[in-house]
Parts: structure tokens; C-alpha cells; sequence
């Protein structure tokens, strides 16, 4: 148990680390008065992983999934008003935003009214997570494809690179304790990815001197 709390704290702790890096673009935006350099999607899919797993922490009754997905949720929103505070395509940012809505409205009234409530429910919003967050930590293999290429690490965030290995080796061991393989496997590719990333920080750091721009990653 004691094993347990201390991993509970470490998953509360890094998560909230790696989300509160979305305070550089924050920081960014109100510099420039613009947003142009800054990319709205994550904030939004980001959000949207954090209502799902907080919903599925309240079906499961586990406080460390819902403290951190609350966090997370309500630091995404702040960024997203900033965002549209500052974008200059208010319209399109608008559209996306009432997408996801209708997308996040849709997917509570399926699991909350219209699935059984217990393991049916419990096991379809898991797997539902798990594929998002899946597809969230997969999504940038692209950029490093680009980057093994042409060598230029200036849009990855070495600091980021360590928060979220910290991250999801953390919450893999916690669903390992829990036998919750909905926590434990979808944070797998995070570990994955982030071991790309150091390994390409460490291959072509010899190549790169100027200091890395800070790019928002989901997890």
C-alpha cells in the first residue's frame, strides 16, 4: 500500500509538472499579443483526454485520476481562452472548440444513458481512453521522423522529452499495481516515444546549438 501512495504521488506530481508546461506558450502569447506561433489542437485534445479519464476515475472511484485529470482539465480550459483571446482566426478556433463539445456531449450521454452501468460501462470508457491517449502519444512520430532526416531537434522541448517519461513510467507502474492495464498499457508508447527522444537529443546534440523551442505534446 505504502508502494502504492508513493506512486499515486508521483503520477500527481509529474503529471501536473508536464501539464503546467503549457504555461511557456501562455507566457509566449501574452508576449507577442498573438497566438500564431502557437498550436491550438493539443490544448484541445488534451482536454478532452482529461474528461475522459476523470469520468472514468469517478466510475472507479480512484482520487488519483480524478485530481490530476481536473487539474489538467481546467489548466487546458485557461489555455484555450487565452489562445482564443489572441488568435487572430477566431472563426475556425470557435468551430473546432463547439466540434469537440459536441463530440464530448455525445460520448457522456453514450456512456452515462445509454450503456449499463458497472463493468460494461466502466470497461468500454476505459478502452475508449486508452485508444485516445494512445493515438495522442503516436501522433508526433511523424515529427521525428522529419527530425532523424534533417537532424534539427528546434521543435522538441528536452525538459517536456523528460517530464513525460517521468510521466508514463509512473502511471504504468500505478496501473500495474492496480492491475488496470486500461492505465498501464495506453502510457506504454509515452515511455517509448520519450526513450526516441532522449536518444535523438543525445545523437544529434553535437549538431544542434541554439536552444529548443517548447512544442506541447498530449498525453
Amino acid at each position: 500500500m505504502e508502494f502504492l501512495q508513493l506512486l499515486s504521488w508521483a503520477c500527481i506530481v509529474f503529471t501536473v509538472g508536464m501539464f503546467s508546461t503549457g504555461f511557456t506558450d501562455l507566457k509566449k502569447m501574452r508576449a507577442s499579443k498573438s497566438a500564431d506561433n502557437v498550436q491550438f489542437l493539443p490544448f484541445l485534445t488534451t482536454c478532452l483526454n482529461n474528461l475522459g479519464w476523470m469520468y472514468y476515475g469517478i466510475l472507479k472511484r480512484d482520487g488519483t485520476l480524478v485530481l490530476v485529470n481536473t487539474i489538467g482539465a481546467v489548466l487546458q480550459v485557461l489555455y484555450i481562452v487565452f489562445y482564443i483571446h489572441y488568435t487572430k482566426e477566431k472563426r475556425c478556433v470557435m468551430s473546432q472548440t463547439l466540434a469537440a463539445g459536441a463530440v464530448l456531449a455525445g460520448g457522456w450521454i453514450y456512456f452515462s444513458m445509454l450503456l449499463p452501468h458497472g463493468e460494461t460501462q466502466l470497461s468500454q470508457l476505459g478502452l475508449t481512453c486508452s485508444v485516445f491517449t494512445v493515438s495522442m502519444y503516436l501522433s508526433p512520430l511523424t515529427d521525428l521522423v522529419a527530425i532523424v532526416r534533417s537532424g534539427n531537434l528546434e521543435c522538441l522541448s528536452f525538459p517536456l522529452t523528460v517530464a513525460t517519461f517521468l510521466t508514463s513510467s509512473s502511471w504504468t507502474l500505478y496501473g500495474l499495481q492496480l492491475n488496470d492495464y486500461y492505465i498501464m498499457v495506453p502510457n506504454t508508447p509515452g515511455i517509448l516515444t520519450s526513450l526516441i527522444r532522449l536518444y535523438l537529443f543525445w545523437r544529434f546534440a553535437s549538431v544542434n546549438h541554439s536552444s529548443p523551442s517548447y512544442k506541447l505534446i498530449q498525453i
